[in-house]
């Protein structure tokens, strides 16, 4: 390692800092966490330093920076003006873009968050490490949320006895437990800690005794307009994920990112810590539209693992995938609307801007293999990764199997199958090279209810359901989660455009408008169907059935599919 630039801190430190990359680009400032020093990030700066200036530093009493003399040198505060001394060293004429994780995440939101050294920063990337003063109010909002957090955080409360926590490191059982945890959360090859080392881990119990005490019990009012992005890895075991994504009551300019790994992402995903990086900045340096916030958001509805995700919905220029669009921008997400239907996704899109943060149009017909794959490479480089993947464009078609013709067939398996297939080999790739998302297909309670009237979409939504199924066990080890949803009589509007077989004849009409007035009786909402979906991509399950038939259906499917059989016989077709 060559030798480090020395910036000194306000009580007589030299913390050592080192340069990688260009120095006239633009600057990632990367904070390290504890028990670490700057070497976390030796793997993260091959995909950053080419077109960055990227700096490391070693934090006071961390790798080959000095220890203050007492343990109040330790003090957010103290590490907060650490962090902004460094940023004007390295950068003096522009902001720079921090990354931190851990510890270094807890000083960021610190230094971000104070007026005083709030202009030496552009933007944050945390990474497994919340502002203490938010994790307090969050914790105090909710018995339940609070004790979750508590026993994830039970290990600060062994650091604050006295002794003992040194005791461990020096006898080596400490090191055990940490090198356990390597193997659990990132497996690498164990290794003997050198004194440097056991000297950081020791020092770095301070950071628990000076400041977690006085943050958990008096937490200030800590906001920030910069842009801000949380990497939050599936398998944390320190932190919840609602700790993680309650930043966003404090920051408006807000993205929570789930990543598919855990605690230690610097080490384990460095490529995916760089891509969300790079995207970051570039939004934040061309400020393209996706850095607009609405002023009619509301914290309450968009302070939440949404905001700031970006979600991709097809079929959004009606029904529930326009439902579903405008539900996700309420609760903070970045919506892209798509339709066939130039004008229809435009309005969608322009009402989303109303409920939430700026949101996109696209036109596309999803049947269409080679339009599905631009509109993926231009969503990619207009707004970044998504984080969802809604594939819900979809048509109807009625009428008996023999009187249903090749081209009514090919043009519902086009949009309904075809689309659905187009849409998850679009954005699939996209999905597990940004560290894992959701991807929901509409499917149909018509999947597992056998029919006389509409076996064509049958056949299609079942199709899409078992396709769904099958990319789930696909990817689930990319972090990548694939819900089908299969909703039951839903009043959007699909019979109006639904096609019915020439066998109908002039019968078409009354057929059409006798299934509207169905669909309106039983009076479920686009609306209410878009809520439920948006809870369940939050938890990601693999089927959600949406109506009382569509449960009722499901479960007859299991436990008497006979019944369903029979049920089919005697149903008149539609008529």
């Amino acid at each position: 390692m060559s030798a480090p630039q020395r910036v000194h801190t306000a009580d007589g430190l030299r913390l050592a800092v080192y340069s990688h990359g260009t120095p006239t680009a633009p600057t990632v400032l990367c904070v390290h966490g504890y028990p670490d020093n700057s070497a976390v990030w030796d793997h993260v700066l091959p995909h950053l330093r080419e077109n960055y200036h990227v700096v490391t530093y070693d934090v006071r009493g961390a790798g080959r920076s000095p220890a203050p003399k007492d343990r109040s040198g330790y003090r957010l505060d103290r590490l907060a003006d650490d962090l902004a001394r460094v940023a004007a060293a390295v950068s003096p004429h522009q902001p720079v873009h921090l990354l931190a994780h851990d510890w270094g995440a807890i000083q960021a939101w610190h230094a971000i968050t104070d007026d005083t050294h709030a202009p030496h920063f552009a933007s944050l990337t945390s990474i497994s490490g919340p502002c203490l003063d938010h994790a307090a109010h969050w914790m105090r909002s909710g018995a339940l949320r609070g004790a979750r957090q508590a026993v994830r955080s039970s290990y600060i409360g062994f650091f604050q006895t006295p002794m003992l926590p040194e005791l461990s490191w020096l006898s080596g059982a400490g090191g055990l437990v940490l090198a356990g945890l390597d193997r659990i959360t990132e497996p690498r090859r164990h290794r003997r800690r050198t004194h440097r080392e056991l000297r950081d881990h020791l020092n770095g119990l301070n950071l628990y005794r000076e400041n977690m005490g006085q943050r958990m019990a008096r937490p200030g009012q800590r906001h920030t307009d910069h842009p801000v992005q949380v990497l939050a890895p599936t398998r944390e075991i320190f932190m919840t994920e609602g700790t993680q994504a309650s930043a966003a009551h404090w920051a408006p300019n807000f993205r929570f990112h789930r990543v598919d790994g855990a605690h230690w992402l610097p080490r384990s995903r460095p490529d995916v810590v760089a891509r969300r990086v790079d995207e970051l900045i570039r939004e934040v340096t061309t400020a393209t539209p996706t850095t607009a916030s609405s002023p009619a958001r509301s914290p309450r509805r968009t302070a939440g693992p949404f905001a700031g995700q970006l979600a991709v919905v097809t079929g959004a220029g009606s029904g529930i995938g326009r439902a579903t669009a405008f539900e996700l921008a309420e609760r903070g997400a970045r919506v892209v609307a798509v339709d066939r239907d130039r004008e229809a996704a435009l309005r969608t899109a322009e009402l989303a801007t109303l409920l939430g943060p700026s949101a996109g149009a696209c036109q596309v017909d999803v049947a269409d293999g080679q339009a599905m794959e631009q509109l993926a490479n231009q969503v990619r480089d207009e707004y970044g990764t998504p984080d969802i993947v809604i594939n819900n464009a979809g048509i109807g078609v009625a009428g008996a199997f023999l009187d249903t013709t090749t081209t009514d067939w090919q043009r519902v398996l086009d949009v309904n199958l075809w689309g659905v297939i187009h849409g998850c080999r679009a954005f699939a790739p996209l999905l597990v090279a940004g560290g894992g998302g959701r991807i929901v297909n509409t499917a149909s309670a018509a999947a597992f209810l056998p029919s006389r009237a509409y076996p064509a979409y049958a056949t299609t939504k079942a199709a899409v359901l078992m396709l769904s199924r099958c990319l789930r066990a696909e990817l689930a080890d990319h972090g990548v989660r694939v819900t089908a949803v299969c909703p039951g009589l839903i009043n959007t509007g699909i019979i109006a455009n639904t096609h019915f077989t020439a066998a109908h004849g002039d019968r078409s009409t009354a057929v059409r408008e006798r299934l509207t007035r169905l669909y309106q009786r039983r009076g479920y909402s686009p609306e209410r169907a878009a809520r439920r979906i948006v809870n369940a991509i939050d938890r990601g399950p693999e089927l959600l059935p949406v109506t009382g038939e569509a449960h009722a259906g499901l479960l007859l499917s299991r436990l008497a599919p006979g019944v369903l059989r029979a049920g089919a016989r005697l149903s008149p077709p539609v008529s």
